[in-house]
């Protein structure tokens, strides 16, 4: 695989304030981080066949393999910079487990080790200061209402060996909102989970608009999960026609952020 092209960081990423800030803030600045000197990354897509070969298996789930162009599995797993022999921890996968699907097989094609994580703060399933990559999907906005946010990254950078990577994929909100008015909603801010990130150590490494999607507006009757895969069309008295139900679905998938954070190499 080629290496991927390094994001460029830029001085004025964060003010001094918020870098050593005690108490992660709610609201931020509508400008986007990208917008203030962070470089966009797109991987450089290269020829893992081992990793082509486990997203075109027909071993994987049909409903799974659908999705595949709007979720990118080839394109989002090259940027985070997997790679044959890694031991890569999942936070959460779910009973459906559509990122376990790729990466387990992967991880025991290429000789590497695959761990499925959902109690984090249980034990992470791997020695400390061992994993190559740590996995979150779309679970921030399950976090942010219950205080598991530090403590959950706080063991991810335990468990990551240094130079090892946090990445993330999320529903992304607008910037310059309260993160607990919208994290109901599924969607959070994207500047907010770069500071948590920060705050927690990492360093912020990529970021790239691989699973943007400028067609979500974000404002839904049920969230997230009127759109498409959960599309949800009823509930709280309400039922969607058959005209909203159609508008959502062609919306598609979610707008999301995709980031990449490294574990400083200097952290123990």
């Amino acid at each position: 695989m080629r290496p991927l092209v390094l994001a460029s960081l830029a001085a004025t990423l964060l003010t001094a304030g918020a870098a050593v800030a005690q108490t992660p803030p709610t609201e931020f600045p509508a400008q986007l981080p990208h917008r203030q000197g962070l470089a966009m990354e797109m991987p450089v897509v290269g020829e893992d066949t081992q990793l082509q070969a486990a997203i075109a298996s027909p071993t994987r789930p049909e409903a799974d393999r659908v999705r595949d162009s709007q979720r990118h599995p080839f394109e989002t797993l090259t940027f985070w910079g997997l790679q044959p022999g890694l031991t890569v921890v999942e936070i959460e996968p779910g009973r459906a487990g559509w990122w376990r699907n790729i990466l387990e097989p992967y991880a025991t094609a290429t000789g590497g080790t695959y761990v499925p994580v959902n109690r984090p703060l249980e034990g992470m399933g791997v020695a400390d200061g061992t994993a190559d990559m740590v996995v979150v999907a779309r679970a921030f906005h399950n976090w942010s209402s219950d205080g598991r946010v530090e403590p959950y990254l706080q063991a991810f950078f335990k468990a990551l060996k240094p130079g090892g990577v946090l990445v993330v994929e999320q529903h992304r909100s607008i910037d310059g909102v309260n993160v607990a008015s919208v994290a109901s909603t599924g969607y959070v801010p994207e500047s907010w989970v770069i500071h948590v990130a920060k705050q927690a150590g990492f360093e912020l490494d990529g970021r790239s608009e691989i699973n943007a999607n400028s067609a979500d507006t974000r404002n839904h009757p049920f969230g997230v999960w009127s759109l498409p895969p959960t599309r949800r069309s009823e509930g709280e008295g309400r039922t969607l026609s058959t005209d909203e139900r159609a508008a959502l679905d062609a919306i598609g998938e979610s707008d999301r952020m995709t980031l990449r954070f490294r574990k400083p190499l200097a952290a123990q």
